[in-house]
């Protein structure tokens, strides 16, 4: 818990004195420590806004301000009015790293090491930026040509282990650099993720969420540990946590369609009735599929035919074709205006939800495959990089290989336990490049 009082910080962000990593650490130490300080920093912020006209060294301080509030865009342009220096150059690279632009990050990285910011803090976030560009081997290469002190901080055995985990190295060694990272610095926000994903993927929830909620508590806190640790609560049936972590994203990310998807599956999981229109729209809806025709005058003729194809609700017929009704025996157009009248009246048409009808299962003959085929049919599902809510969907169907999940359905998807939408999209999106496609797609 952080010593600083109100005026402290608001003296860290309008003084005229030195303004460095010292004061910024202390900055997101006193937000961490207490909640309530966030509000301080956002009316100081707009004091410092009004000084005009505006130095460079003040736009610096308003740029890493902004960059600590999550307003990223704003942070660049603002850094950009600045003095050029070390600092800047620094954090215009975290601002560029933040909004997922890891080339420009490790470009001003490189820029700022050569105005003199540590270049130990320098190799370790250009590390980082090769990692997520997807350079893993040379992020490792990098972080073997450090020496000295460095080596025992617990960010450098943090970006050690991601980079070891991203090459697939060995997990045990992967977790022993994270723990020696808390150990080193307890509260180091990325070795605490990186050991709560790992802890996860080994199924010890209750440690996983201690890690994440450790984690979160940093300031400016992660967008991964927050969706990871919304998901976690989600299964442990805390959805009104898990909204909470979705907002959170969506305070500094507006637009960020993961979160506000994952919020509403959250909310529509939760016991927690929230007043969404599209929750409302939902359950009348609902209700309207499930009138029975019988509630209708139709004729004798339309009501035996029906009866015959087994159709008894309004959403019966939505999920019945045109097609259907008129092959089936002694239906005929009379019919079939009838039933369409029926439909109009409640905004709803014939066929609208046929996609929604049970497909028969397909019975699977691995002879009918081909070597190719087949071997593709028994690789492992985690070579397809799932999100952790997609994995953990996985594996509660009893889902291992990828031909196993190409037997499903996505409605039979949709129906496993938070497992929405942008699960479905993401398993579509993995599924689509390697020229498969989900039974009934």
């Amino acid at each position: 818990m952080s010593d600083l009082m109100e005026c402290d910080l608001s003296q860290l962000v309008l003084s005229n004195s030195s303004f460095g990593p010292q004061e910024i650490e202390k900055i997101s130490a006193a937000i961490a420590g207490d909640g309530g300080q966030f509000k301080v920093l956002k009316n100081s912020v707009g004091d410092l806004e009004m000084q005009q006209p505006r130095s460079p060294a003040t736009a610096v301080r308003l740029g890493v301000c902004y960059y600590l509030m999550g307003r990223y865009s704003l942070a660049t342009e603002t850094l950009s009015q600045g003095d050029g220096g070390a600092l800047t150059q620094f954090y215009l690279g975290r601002c560029h790293f933040a909004d997922g632009n890891y080339a420009a990050a490790k470009t001003s990285f490189e820029a700022a090491a050569t105005a003199g910011y540590s270049a130990d803090a320098c190799a370790l976030a250009i590390s980082e930026a090769e990692r997520y560009m997807g350079d893993a081997g040379g992020a490792l290469e990098r972080l073997n040509g450090l020496s000295g002190a460095v080596e025992q901080t617990a960010e450098y055995l943090y970006q050690r282990g991601a980079c070891v985990a991203a090459i697939g190295g060995n997990p045990a060694e992967v977790i022993a650099l994270y723990e020696r990272a808390v150990e080193t610095e307890p509260e180091h926000p990325g070795a605490l993720f990186g050991l709560a994903k790992e802890t996860d993927r080994n199924g010890n929830d209750d440690d996983a969420i201690e890690l994440y909620e450790r984690a979160a508590a940093r300031f400016p806190a992660h967008v991964g540990t927050l969706l990871n640790l919304g998901i976690l609560y989600e299964d442990n049936g805390k959805y009104d946590r898990a909204v909470r972590c979705y907002q959170r994203v969506l305070e500094i990310y507006p637009d960020h369609e993961q979160a506000r998807l994952y919020m509403k599956d959250a909310r529509a999981s939760g016991d927690v009735m929230f007043d969404d229109d599209d929750h409302r729209d939902r359950d009348r809806m609902s209700q309207i599929l499930g009138i029975p025709v019988s509630d209708f005058e139709l004729s004798v003729r339309s009501r035996n035919c029906l009866q015959r194809m087994g159709i008894e609700s309004l959403g019966d017929l939505a999920r019945t074709t045109e097609h259907e009704l008129l092959a089936s025996k002694n239906f005929g157009e009379t019919s079939l205006v009838e039933i369409r009248d029926i439909l109009a009246a409640k905004g709803l048409e014939l066929g609208a939800l046929a996609h929604e009808k049970a497909q028969p299962d397909v019975p699977f003959e691995p002879e009918s495959l081909s070597d190719d085929e087949r071997a593709m049919h028994e690789r492992p599902i985690h070579d397809l990089s799932l999100s952790v809510r997609a994995r953990k969907c996985m594996v509660r169907l009893g889902i291992n290989t990828i031909g196993e999940l190409l037997r499903k359905t996505g409605d039979e998807l949709l129906e496993c336990k938070n497992f929405g939408v942008t699960s479905l999209r993401e398993v579509r999106e993995k599924l689509g490049p390697m020229g498969l496609r989900l039974r009934g797609d």
